[in-house]
């Protein structure tokens, strides 16, 4: 278990002035304009990607909400809005490929859970998600990794289909990957988080 003393200072300043800490987040202390500026700047498969651009995880985060809502069509916008925000804790902690995620163990899922929790209670969203919404959502960043993963990281089709698994959405790969610079990123992650709110 994480523990507070471990560390003299546990907390990050953030553009908007809000002073977050890692270690006991509260939703008092999470801004969208935070979370969109550190998502749009932090590049997915840690850079290594083609294009004159890296993929962010802004850029992936909505890929993952236009796949969920593709793929269920019905569902309330505050489950849309928990699929746009599900990688949000990466705007403070960085994002580690699965690998190593396995490989740190415990802890890094402890700290991605407690910042989950607070930032989705930020947007009104329930802080644990319903297991059936997690699994969906769970579908959707695989397919998106899938896609990513051919269409911008190098992997041939065999080696994604054995990582992520044979996504069973027809038509995926007609969804174009370009990806864009941090400015632009984090404006269409803005937009799409302001369209989801006012639906809520």
């Amino acid at each position: 278990m994480i523990k507070k003393t471990m560390a003299k200072r546990a907390w990050q300043r953030m553009l908007s002035g809000r002073r977050l800490d890692l270690l006991d987040p509260t939703p008092l202390d999470i801004e969208i304009e935070d979370i969109a500026h550190g998502l749009s700047f932090l590049t997915r498969w840690n850079g290594q990607t083609s294009g004159i651009n890296g993929f962010s995880v802004a850029e992936h985060s909505l890929l993952v909400e236009h796949i969920f809502s593709i793929t269920n069509p019905n569902t309330q916008p505050k489950w849309k809005m928990a699929a746009l925000l599900h990688d949000a804790a990466e705007y403070v902690i960085g994002d580690l490929i699965s690998p190593v995620k396995n490989s740190v163990g415990p802890e890094y899922e402890i700290l991605e859970d407690r910042l989950m929790v607070a930032i989705n209670l930020r947007f009104g969203i329930s802080g644990m998600l319903p297991k059936i919404v997690k699994k969906k959502i769970k579908v959707a960043d695989k397919c998106s990794a899938w896609l990513e993963a051919i269409q911008i990281s190098g992997f041939s089709r065999t080696e994604a289909n054995k990582i992520f698994g044979v996504p069973k959405l027809e038509n995926l790969e007609k969804i174009n990957i370009t990806p864009k610079s941090p400015v632009i990123a984090k404006s269409l992650f803005l937009r799409k988080h302001s369209e989801l709110a006012n639906l809520m």
